[in-house]
């Protein structure tokens, strides 16, 4: 018998999620942010104590190491620039992550970082929203400079007032980063056209750009848009019995062994929706998924 479809494990999320980086330019895409208008955003905030980032992934309540060392990362080169353009000031950094397997991947890095002088760190092992309950039954509504939220939003329950409570947050001259899927990414696409190809048992937000700013114009906040290309390469998608390919439609889908348990329906009318041109293009045979990325930078 066919086993019945079911949502990845927090293991099994892991394997698919590093399936998707080593062929992706995701990494990259941050990193250009980072190098070519990180500096001038962070020039804008003119006292830097403290900073706040609430490191919650993708896949908020999946336990990963992987992905702890992956937000790690991102946040120390955002940390990095910041003693660069502010070089002598002292940086209170402040992460909110509800996996203790990311909170140690995260201190580990940091113990192999002697270069980060200047700069503390207090770990709050919550999730967003039990931070914030925890702010305001203790009254201490802490004032940050710079918070920041990578692909961390299809995983909270009431985005519009998770954005309000987190840009309530920043003092003046304070600046929000939100990183989020683009509109013109294949897969707001794939969620707009052919969100009945994918199975029901992955119970995140299909949000994209377009759902965060039409909230930060609800709430007034002045925000601008930078928007940045990023690929994946699925060609293996669509090979029949190829390991990888599997591991990939896993992660598209939230799906263990989607294609395995899915109906052969459902499977192609997926890769179907996949070939189509507005979620992918074909170089030299190879099937390249738009995965653009949208780095929203909110003023307090």
């Amino acid at each position: 018998t066919i086993p019945s479809m079911r949502s990845l494990t927090a293991e099994e999320y892991v394997e698919a999620f590093k399936s998707f980086l080593d062929h992706s330019t995701e990494h990259q895409c941050m990193d250009e942010f980072n190098k070519e208008q990180m500096p001038n955003i962070l020039a804008g905030i003119t006292r830097l104590c403290p900073c706040l980032c609430p490191c919650l992934s993708h896949k908020a309540e999946h336990a990963s190491l992987l992905l702890g060392d992956f937000l790690a990362g991102v946040d120390l080169k955002m940390i990095r620039i910041l003693q660069a353009v502010h070089p002598g000031v002292f940086i209170d950094n402040e992460i909110v992550e509800p996996n203790p397997q990311h909170v140690a991947a995260y201190k580990e890095l940091v113990k192999q970082a002697p270069d980060l002088q200047n700069v503390s760190f207090i770990w709050h092992q919550l999730t967003s929203l039990e931070y914030e309950q925890q702010v305001k039954e203790k009254g201490t509504h802490k004032k940050f400079d710079f918070i920041h939220m990578i692909q961390m939003l299809y995983r909270v329950e009431d985005i519009p007032n998770t954005i309000k409570f987190f840009h309530s947050c920043l003092d003046h001259h304070g600046k929000l980063l939100i990183i989020i899927l683009s509109d013109s990414s294949g897969w707001a696409s794939l969620w707009r056209r052919h969100r009945d190809c994918l199975p029901a048992t992955d119970s995140g937000h299909y949000i994209t750009c377009s759902g965060i700013t039409a909230v930060l114009r609800a709430l007034g906040a002045q925000h601008r848009v930078f928007e940045l290309p990023s690929a994946w390469d699925i060609t293996e998608c669509f090979r029949d019995g190829d390991a990888l390919g599997g591991r990939m439609m896993d992660f598209l889908t939230g799906t263990k062994n989607f294609l395995g348990t899915a109906p052969a329906a459902l499977r192609r009318r997926l890769r179907d929706a996949l070939c189509q041109p507005e979620c992918s293009s074909t170089r030299d045979g190879r099937v390249i998924f738009s995965n653009n990325l949208s780095m929203i930078v909110v003023e307090s």
